[in-house]
């Protein structure tokens, strides 16, 4: 297979030698050959027969590119800060009317704040700046912002401090069409309300624990304490503003490293390797960019309540998007997965008094959640310059802003359906499960011995563990028993051994203690924030 040369957005960068994150989707024209697509996770690269040549100009590649690639605002934000206005300006003049010139001047005003010296259009229908046919979070905004001049509906998911796309893939479309949400309600609906209710205490817990613990942390009984309040709130909680985050990152962290607003320090995301020896995994935002891009967040995850977006999309828009930008010193990373669990009880996704313990999830499989964050952060740390002191302090030498400015999250919303998918189905099920199996027990043993609540509950956990029989030394704890008796016990927990999942056997009680972390980083490999 021979190309014959690169066109649309790749074409755009190699011509201008813009400086852009990976494109998420390359076209090609072959001298000969038919049109295909090549799909390499969230990555597309597509080639086109030679007829397709969109010609030799600039002007015909970003025709090109809007049509059939989407909107890439990263390279478009490049690539109008360096191209001659003039040009830009003849070619929507060419074709005033037209969707793709129209997409384009609408484009580089609203990416640039300049007005190219045009006259409103007082004709021509409306359409909306992201096909919804090609991107999910642009479907129906409850009050449709039309802009007269180009007579556009601007249906973007942000502002240009910050706007965030999510392609509408096969995967995702899947993942939608799964109803995840009635699934849970399926669930609970075969259980009686009480074992919810038990259910829900223990899952809040679960959850507090796992966050902290993907970054190595064992919270005190105080801190579970207070985000697990934190976690109940989810949905309600006023949570976009600097003031209201800075707030909610004050409830979770040591009291020594409570902010008082954004950073205004450089951090980063590393480990360290001994003295003097950092590695670093993600370099966030320049101080300096922090405030602008948070305040586009703010307007993004505003617009998740004006959008009628899937609660899943929605979660990983904001909690994402949220971590990638890392405005605090310390907290990120549980605030992140707070955000997360907030846009699902908002949604509508989470029943009332429930949650899903994603992070227990992301905990088990931290080489996929690691990967997940690193879809982005590994491509942005191709493009940052940095040097260190001997103090460990990071400086960044070039300029990044542009990188984290219009993220595309399909990759990590892919990612975060499969851990909502497996939470659903694996830990939130089996924890019903288990509860219903330990009652049924319950009610069995006592016919066989009427024996304190403590004991009974410590007899059924010892005999789980040893899949459904008391070790020779465990037997000792229980002297009082006869063996017949201790026989008849171990056959019913045998029973309960069917019925639950292998990784909820030799659980603790319901709202027992189980913490066995030690501290914290916000990536990978026991890394932390600095």
């Amino acid at each position: 297979m021979a190309l014959l040369k690169a066109i649309g957005y790749l074409a755009l960068v190699e011509y201008f030698g813009l400086e852009t994150l990976t494109l998420e989707v390359c076209s090609y024209l072959l001298d000969a050959g038919h049109r295909r697509s090549v799909i390499d996770g969230s990555r597309r690269t597509e080639y086109y027969p030679a007829r397709a040549d969109p010609g030799q100009a600039w002007t015909d590649h970003l025709a090109f590119g809007l049509k059939r690639e989407g909107l890439n605002l990263e390279v478009l934000a490049a690539l109008f800060a360096v191209v001659p206005r003039d040009e830009l300006t003849a070619f929507v003049r060419s074709l005033p009317t037209g969707r793709y010139t129209r997409l384009a001047w609408f484009l580089f005003e609203w990416l640039t704040g300049e007005r190219l010296p045009l006259p409103d259009l007082e004709q021509g229908n409306y359409f909306p700046v992201m096909d919804p046919s090609k991107y999910l979070f642009v479907d129906a905004p409850t009050q449709p912002r039309r802009v007269r001049r180009q007579r556009v509906v601007d249906n973007l998911p942000g502002t240009p401090d910050y706007c965030p796309t999510v392609r509408r893939t096969s995967i995702l479309e899947a993942c939608i069409d799964e109803r995840l949400d009635e699934r849970v309600r399926r669930v609970l609906n075969r259980y009686p309300a009480e074992i919810a209710a038990r259910a829900a205490q223990y899952l809040f817990i679960k959850e507090t624990k796992s966050s902290y613990r993907i970054e190595q942390l064992a919270p005190d009984q105080r801190r579970t304490a207070r985000f697990v309040e934190l976690l109940r709130q989810a949905g309600n909680l006023p949570c976009g503003s600097e003031v209201e985050l800075t707030a909610l990152q004050r409830l979770i962290v040591d009291e020594r490293y409570a902010a008082t607003g954004f950073r205004e320090c450089q951090n980063y995301v590393g480990r360290s390797l001994g003295p003097g020896r950092e590695l670093v995994h993600y370099v966030p935002p320049k101080p300096e960019d922090v405030r602008p891009l948070m305040r586009g967040w703010e307007a993004c995850s505003r617009l998740v309540s004006s959008h009628q977006v899937h609660p899943v999309v929605a979660a990983a828009v904001v909690g994402f998007g949220f971590v990638l930008i890392h405005p605090f010193e310390d907290g990120n990373g549980r605030l992140h997965r707070f955000l997360i669990h907030h846009a699902l009880a908002a949604g509508g996704f989470t029943p009332e008094g429930v949650i899903f313990p994603v992070s227990a999830v992301m905990l088990r499989d931290r080489a996929r959640y690691d990967a997940a964050l690193e879809w982005y952060s590994r491509d942005v740390m191709q493009r940052v310059e940095y040097t260190m002191n001997e103090a460990g302090e990071l400086s960044v030498l070039n300029d990044t802003g542009l990188h984290y400015r219009y993220p595309d999250l399909t990759r990590v919303t892919e990612e975060l359906f499969g851990f909502v998918r497996e939470t659903v189905d694996r830990e939130f099920t089996a924890e019903l499960e288990y509860l219903a199996a330990f009652d049924q027990a319950r009610g069995r043993l006592a016919s066989i011995v009427d024996m304190p609540d403590a004991r009974m509950d410590l007899f059924i956990r010892l005999a789980l563990q040893g899949n459904g029989r008391l070790s020779r030394n465990k037997r000792k704890s229980f002297a009082e028993l006869t063996d017949d008796e201790v026989g008849r016990m171990e056959v019913v927990v045998g029973d309960v051994l069917t019925k639950i999942s292998p990784d909820l056997r030799g659980a603790e009680p319901v709202g027992a203690d189980t913490t066995d972390g030690a501290e914290v980083g916000d990536s990978a490999d026991a890394t932390e924030e600095v």
